[in-house]
């Protein structure tokens, strides 16, 4: 189990309000139990297989599929009164244990459907066995509104029909007295209703001790009085005693399934357990829709690879407020453990460094992180945490002397396992004396092989990464001229902290300005600036490359749709040669349709003349046509000069030659007596009895 410090670390990172968002996710009561018992895994499989189920759901989520776990009703009564000798459960309740095993029913047969995918998830209730003698059971027993059937036994068949009679003959009667007492002018306006169970007669209260019966009240005002007549007084007390019987034969009923059920007590403890786990996924995964998260690849070693990280709490923020958030990426591994981060304030440095320790937390409590899948985050068993006002006023500490005692705990228990998060090491004492301590902490802590980030404004601390092994620079990009911070963390180097800068546009007299600038040490002065001029020269070039990479973009849009254009065009050009070679087809075919008519003829005419020569002259006019013969010689031997005629059974991606019109193109599928063959960039559906295979004659020197 991961080892948090302080207390109260989780909130530091604030990863309590991730908790929070998780918890509205969820439907079921076992789903927030478990979110509540958010634990911070420390091996690598378990982890990996937490992060999994999320992605796989969310990948379900995504795709617009259904993932049948639709059960949501807390079972935990029902399930402890199946275990007790001598419980009942009622109709309703009968009916959710009826729907819980039903949702296990659907979650199995989904996983069947879908059985080549989402491992990791159907994992989850691979030894689950749905039982269908349980909803048989219930429904055979109580209908789709909880009410016990007629039918659930002969006994309680008989009681209804017995009451069902009585209560015809019960309101035949009291229908009949109604009319009677109504025609004498007894009744009130409201004629009748219903007191301690019984149909009575509304009487006007002067007629009271005329009308028989029992009275079983009287209204407000004392007018009117409620008289059950004597008539229906037997048949109401079958009534009663036949509903008694009912209810008892009733209770004998649910009192038998439930006992019924009861073998079933554990299988739908563990169908109930399931239900819970899929809702805490599906939580999960629709945390990660919000967040548009992602599952990074998991490392047993200490070691952090972000690519395009955001603070997940700061982009749904934005992007209510339809806001861009900046992603920041940084590598923390075995040869550069530790990141200080420096630059102005209000520049996102506390940010940044938070950004980087709620990752950590969500994704060793199996939640995706909103980082590019290529990051990979590695698994830390301790994770101590000092951000914001550490004064203890319990203790009666200042807040140097707080940051003291939270350091001592980072140096006696830090080691290559240990994640760590300091914001601004040092402050609170003397600038000297703050620095000389922070040097002296972060070289002990880097001898321990630990992990972390801390920010800072001491020099010194910056350029401790050229003195001490395994220590890099961080630094957050800053816009002098419009002074705004621009919220982008670049490693490799120290960043300024813009003191002069911040204070010359906040306003300050130029002599209180210049004045600091003769008190401060020269040599601090001196590499302040250098860092301040080397920030601004990389903040023009990040510009010039955004501009130089949008140009890129624009060149390469053009080039594609210079290709699409020219492509288009030599579509356009070879189809319209295509149609035109159609067009003399066609015209080909009506002529050898006229030609066919006029043989016809001439053969009629042949039989019938005695003049054989002018048929004859006139088949020859018909047949040859000196023009067409030309045309056909020419096309040939146009495709004489070009292939090679080899014949044979043509096959998929020979050459072919038409019969014909003399088209060369390339066979690419045979369906039995037609072909599919592609002239230039077009198919045709032909018959492969008219082409003839072909080879292109070799090109000579």
């Amino acid at each position: 189990m991961m080892q948090l410090y302080p207390a109260n670390a989780v909130e530091a990172l604030e990863f309590n309000k991730v908790r929070d968002l998780l918890l509205q996710k969820c439907r079921t009561e076992l789903a927030r139990e478990r979110v509540a018992d958010l634990r911070f895994h420390t091996h690598k499989d378990h982890a990996s297989r937490e992060l999994t189920h999320t992605w796989e759901y969310k990948s379900i989520l995504e795709s617009g599929d259904h993932f049948p776990n639709d059960f949501t009703r807390n079972l935990h009564r029902e399930l402890r009164l199946l275990a007790i000798p001598g419980g009942v459960l009622n109709g309703e309740e009968l009916l959710s244990i009826q729907q819980l095993a039903l949702n296990t029913r659907d979650i199995l047969l989904w996983f069947k459907k879908n059985a080549e995918l989402f491992h990791t998830l159907r994992a989850q209730s691979e030894t689950v066995v749905y039982e269908k003698k349980i909803t048989e059971s219930i429904t055979a027993v109580v209908d789709e509104m909880g009410i016990v059937r007629d039918n659930a036994s002969r006994e309680l068949m008989s009681i209804r029909a017995d009451l069902s009679r009585v209560r015809s003959e019960s309101r035949r009667v009291f229908e009949a007295v109604l009319r009677k007492l109504n025609k004498a002018g007894y009744l009130a306006d409201i004629s009748e209703s219903f007191l301690n169970g019984r149909r009575t007669a509304a009487v006007l209260a002067e007629y009271k001790r005329i009308v028989k019966g029992i009275m079983h009240g009287e209204s407000d005002s004392q007018k009117t009085v409620f008289i059950e007549p004597e008539e229906t007084t037997e048949l109401n007390n079958e009534i009663f005693m036949l509903e008694r019987a009912e209810g008892r034969e009733i209770h004998r009923i649910l009192v038998q399934l439930t006992k019924d059920l009861s073998v079933f007590a554990p299988l739908l403890a563990q169908y109930y357990q399931i239900a819970g786990v899929y809702d805490f996924i599906r939580a999960k995964a629709l945390l990660a829709i919000d967040m548009n998260a992602d599952m990074p690849r998991i490392s047993q070693h200490p070691g952090i690879h972000l690519e395009k990280a955001c603070h997940p709490l700061l982009y749904l923020h934005n992007k209510q407020a339809g806001k861009p958030t900046i992603p920041l990426s940084l590598t923390l591994d075995r040869k550069e453990r530790i990141l200080i981060i420096s630059g102005p304030n209000a520049g996102g440095k506390t940010v940044s460094m938070k950004t980087v320790g709620l990752l950590q937390l969500m994704a060793q409590a199996g939640l995706l992180i909103p980082a590019s899948p290529n990051s990979e985050i590695g698994i830390f068993r301790q994770v101590m945490v000092q951000i914001g006002d550490t004064q203890s006023i319990e203790h009666e500490l200042s807040t140097y002397s707080a940051h003291l005692q939270h350091m001592k705990y980072f140096m006696d228990n830090a080691d290559g396992k240990t994640l760590f998060f300091i914001d601004e090491l040092g402050s609170g004492s003397d600038p000297n004396l703050g620095g000389a301590f922070a040097e002296a902490i972060v070289e002990e802590l880097a001898a321990k092989h630990a992990t972390g980030i801390i920010t800072t404004h001491y020099l010194n601390l910056k350029v401790m990464a050229g003195k001490v092994r395994g220590i890099i620079n961080g630094a957050m990009a800053f816009d002098e001229e419009r002074l705004e911070p621009l919220y982008r963390l670049t490693t490799g180097k120290p960043g300024s902290s813009y003191t002069f800068a911040i204070a010359q546009r906040s306003g300050l007299p130029k002599h209180v300005i210049e004045r600091a600038r003769q008190l401060t040490q020269r040599e601090h002065f001196k590499l302040d600036k250098m860092l301040h001029q080397a920030e601004q020269q990389t903040v023009k070039l990040t510009d010039k490359e955004k501009e130089l990479d949008k140009l890129v973009k624009e060149n390469e849009r053009l080039r594609k749709h210079y290709e699409e254009v020219t492509n288009k065009e030599k579509q356009k050009q070879q189809y319209e040669t295509l149609k035109l070679q159609n067009k003399i087809k066609k015209e080909e075919l009506d002529y050898l349709r006229d030609m066919e008519r006029k043989f016809k003829q001439v053969i009629h005419d042949w039989k019938k003349t005695e003049n054989k020569q002018e048929v004859l002259q006139a088949a020859e006019n018909v047949l040859f046509r000196k023009k067409q013969i030309a045309s056909n010689a020419a096309a040939a031997k146009k495709a004489d000069k070009a292939y090679d005629t080899v014949g044979g059974t043509p096959a998929k991606g020979d050459l072919v030659r038409n019969k014909t019109n003399h088209q060369v193109g390339t066979l690419e599928e045979i369906r039995d007596k037609r072909a599919i063959v592609r002239i230039g960039k077009l198919p045709f559906n032909v018959d492969i009895a008219d082409w003839v295979v072909v080879r292109k004659k070799a090109t000579k020197e």
